[in-house]
């Protein structure tokens, strides 16, 4: 889940119960649909009024997923992020083209994690070793860690003295 627990607008949040949140399994269709379905700002209604861009989901994914890099490839009249964000804010920028700029960026990220879920799942056998060892050495790590914890704070009852 990328949007669980997102706010969006009072009393609303991304959540799976609403069917908005943007799962790492989405097809590009469906991750185009919730991408410029999102909410922004709605005191932004004219391309010509000024933006926020904090709380705002477009911008937080931007903050978190987009790079320099992208900007070139997908909307290359801006340097970086925070360009865009200072025209959004300033006015003249609509959120329909912050949007379209948004799904590139999440369609160019989740391609390779999609792609490669689907060649996971040609073989379960393998894909349940996969997990299989995941969760053993996750054990493990969590086992030594609870232990450091123990140790430092005086608790562990449990040593061999």
């Amino acid at each position: 889940l990328l949007t669980q627990g997102m706010v969006l607008k009072e009393g609303t949040k991304m959540s799976k119960s609403i069917g908005n949140c943007i799962y790492l399994k989405d097809d590009e269709k469906t991750i185009k649909q919730k991408v410029m379905s999102m909410f922004t700002d709605p005191t932004h209604i004219n391309i010509s009024d000024p933006g926020h861009t904090e709380n705002n989901p477009v911008f937080i994914y931007l903050d978190a997923f987009s790079n320099d890099d992208m900007f070139s490839e997908y909307l290359p009249e801006y340097q970086n992020l925070e360009e865009l964000k200072e025209h959004y804010r300033r006015g003249g920028l609509g959120d329909m083209k912050v949007k379209k700029f948004l799904n590139n960026v999440m369609q160019e990220m989740l391609k390779p994690i999609r792609e490669r879920r689907e060649e996971y799942a040609k073989d379960k056998g393998a894909l349940l070793e996969i997990l299989r060892n995941g969760t053993d050495h996750a054990i493990e790590v969590s086992t030594k860690t609870v232990d450091e914890v123990r140790n430092a704070i005086g608790i562990n009852y449990f040593s061999i003295f």
